[in-house]
């Protein structure tokens, strides 16, 4: 299968596992990571834009240096979207999720698709019957959810989670880019045969998930923007999935920039690393408008 390769599978998990709840995860050392950031600036406004993992294992130590000073420096905080609390995230994805047609998950497969579904199941040891009620993205999700959070990946442990929890106790101004209910969105109104496809990725991509998001990790914890955005985005083949996820947003997020440096002060604009990297990044939808970005970690 070609429409959902590995890239969107590591990045739809990675983005789920930001909103769904968080579960305990495993202590292993870490080298200090200096993940890249990007600065915009006028003659009174700066602009920091910094490339989050909504998903770490336990001490990854990146809050240092450059980042550090540009996150104090700052007057307000932008991230993706601002998370509530576990439990009414998991209730909107359980209503988006949730089958309404009649039917099975399994019993709208194809044979060949409800075989390698059943078999993961049971090699997972799951019930055949577990996501029956679920639309297949939802499935997908959860799937690729499980061996991540065996691994140790976390919430708890992301970006995102460590600056807003400091962003609170210095009571800095909060603004978020999107709702959870916009995000959540983008997977539920995939058409059913994107849906199906992307569950059978899952399947496949099941065995090596772990490995394959260790490597988006080890990318961005060493500030290898290029190699990230190739992990990333650069295997997504179908346009319209990559207009939806990527490229639409990228544009939306940059218009929104472009009117914010129209306003004095500094902000720091943390958001997902395949945002800020390859080609129709936030940086080059800025260029256009003649804003350049300059790399400043």
């Amino acid at each position: 299968m070609k429409f959902f390769r590995k890239s969107r599978v590591r990045l739809a998990a990675a983005t789920a596992l930001g909103l769904l709840a968080a579960t305990p995860s495993l202590a292993q050392e870490e080298a200090p990571a200096r993940p890249a950031m990007w600065k915009i600036a006028d003659k009174d406004t700066t602009i920091y834009l910094f490339g989050t993992i909504h998903i770490l294992p336990e001490d990854t130590h990146w809050f240092a240096g450059p980042v550090k000073k540009a996150f104090d420096s700052s007057d307000l905080l932008v991230t993706e979207t601002e998370i509530g609390s576990a439990e009414s995230l998991q209730q909107l994805f359980i209503d988006k999720g949730m089958r309404s047609d009649g039917t099975t998950l399994r019993a709208s497969l194809p044979a060949q698709e409800r075989a390698a579904f059943e078999q993961a199941l049971a090699g997972m040891g799951i019930p055949a019957e577990a996501f029956d009620r679920f639309e297949p993205w939802y499935a997908g999700l959860l799937l690729s959810l499980l061996p991540l959070k065996a691994a140790g990946y976390d919430k708890a442990n992301g970006v995102e989670t460590l600056i807003e929890a400091r962003a609170a106790e210095k009571h800095k101004a909060r603004k978020a880019l999107e709702t959870p209910e916009y995000q959540i969105e983008l997977f539920d109104g995939m058409p059913l045969e994107s849906q199906n496809r992307y569950l059978g990725e899952v399947l496949e991509q099941l065995p090596t998930l772990r490995e394959d998001v260790a490597k988006v990790v080890t990318a961005w914890k060493t500030g290898r923007a290029d190699e990230l955005a190739s992990l990333l985005n650069e295997d997504e083949s179908d346009e319209a999935v990559r207009a939806a996820f990527i490229t639409n947003r990228n544009k939306a997020w940059a218009q929104w920039l472009q009117a914010r440096m129209a306003e004095p002060g500094t902000v720091f604009v943390a958001v997902g690393a395949g945002h800020l990297a390859g080609e129709g990044s936030v940086q080059d939808q800025l260029a256009k408008v003649g804003i350049k970005a300059k790399r400043v970690q």
